[in-house]
């Protein structure tokens, strides 16, 4: 043997032990985050497949099947006003191709009657509820519901108003910061730094290639929430590409690398919630719980609290004191 295997091995082995037993053990090293809600049932975008998108009507009707969380995006109107809508352009939404920038508050057009539901191709959401609501109303009618604000564009007006919001309804512990850019997330925590983090897309890749290499145990997390896909629905309610080949690749692979127990619990040991998306049928809310995740996103919180009830024999009541204040808008 070598001299350098002689002291190399020995080394590596040390090393490998180390963080497996600091991977299994997080506590020893790092504080966990003190959770301040628990997002089993989060409702995307209000719960998009049975009632329209973001609307007043459907946020009330996630309450009534007591989300913990609700999962909203926001854009600028032209006036300034932060507006809960997922597309920057109008034109999927109500059929009017402009964008949400463009047009003053008053000005936004209805919904339309029946939107397709993007995570359960060929089924249809409907609603006597056609408005679209100011992040601001969102927050008088829901005051003390948890809410993950997603922004999609670096847009500093849009992330200040946003955090200015936050603050005056005292909202800094229960709105988490959400983006897929870790540039724009880098604006969100400056504009408002007592909001939670939740992970972007680079920064989430980082974390799994310090998981496989081994040094995850000993680097420190500033996210406390992980919202990430399950591989498992790529190729049937997710298509990424426009290839089914490679539909079918990045489903096997990511399954692979992202779907690991071990790594789902030590980031919720280090006190980081792991919620899944955008699951819409049981055998997938099995897979994610079954996997460790703290919750779930969903078009169908309905079909989610049925889910969780048959697993809870003990379900929480209504939490009448959200729903007891909430009244559709008028426009």
């Amino acid at each position: 043997m070598s001299p350098l295997l002689y002291y190399a091995l020995p080394a590596l082995g040390g090393y490998i032990t180390l963080s497996i037993f600091f991977l299994r053990r997080p506590r020893l090293l790092h504080t966990p985050h003190a959770p301040v809600f628990c997002p089993r049932l989060v409702a995307h975008r209000g719960g998009s497949g049975e009632l329209l998108e973001n609307t007043m009507e459907a946020m009330r009707n996630a309450m009534t099947q007591r989300a913990d969380l609700l999962e909203l995006d926001c854009h600028l109107t032209r006036d300034g006003v932060v507006v809960v809508s997922h597309d920057k352009n109008l034109s999927r939404q109500s059929g009017l191709n402009k964008d949400v920038s463009s047009l003053d508050f008053e000005e936004l057009p209805l919904y339309k009657e029946e939107l397709e539901v993007y995570f359960s191709p060929g089924h249809f959401a409907h609603g006597s509820d056609r408005h679209m609501v100011s992040l601001e109303d969102m927050f008088q009618r829901f005051p003390q519901v948890p809410m993950s604000v997603e922004i999609k564009e670096k847009d500093e007006e849009l992330i200040y108003k946003i955090a200015d919001l936050v603050r005056r309804f005292d909202r800094n512990e229960i709105t988490i910061w959400a983006s897929e850019k870790s540039s724009i997330m880098k604006k969100c925590k400056a504009a408002n730094p007592e909001m939670p983090l939740s992970f972007t897309i680079s920064r989430g890749f980082w974390v799994l290639l310090l998981y496989y290499l081994g040094l995850l145990p000993f680097i420190r997390i500033p996210e406390k929430f992980l919202f990430c896909f399950l591989p498992t629905i790529i190729n049937r309610t997710y298509f990424p590409f426009s290839c089914s080949g490679l539909n079918q690749l990045a489903a096997v692979v990511l399954k692979w690398i992202i779907m690991r127990k071990s790594l789902i619990q030590h980031l919720r040991e280090r006190g980081v919630q792991v919620v899944f998306w955008c699951l819409n049928e049981e055998s997938d809310f099995e897979v994610a719980f079954s996997l460790g995740a703290t919750g779930v996103i969903t078009d169908y919180p309905t079909a989610l609290r049925r889910y969780l009830d048959n697993q809870d024999p003990w379900p929480q009541p209504p939490k009448s004191e959200f729903l007891s204040s909430v009244s559709l808008p008028e426009k």
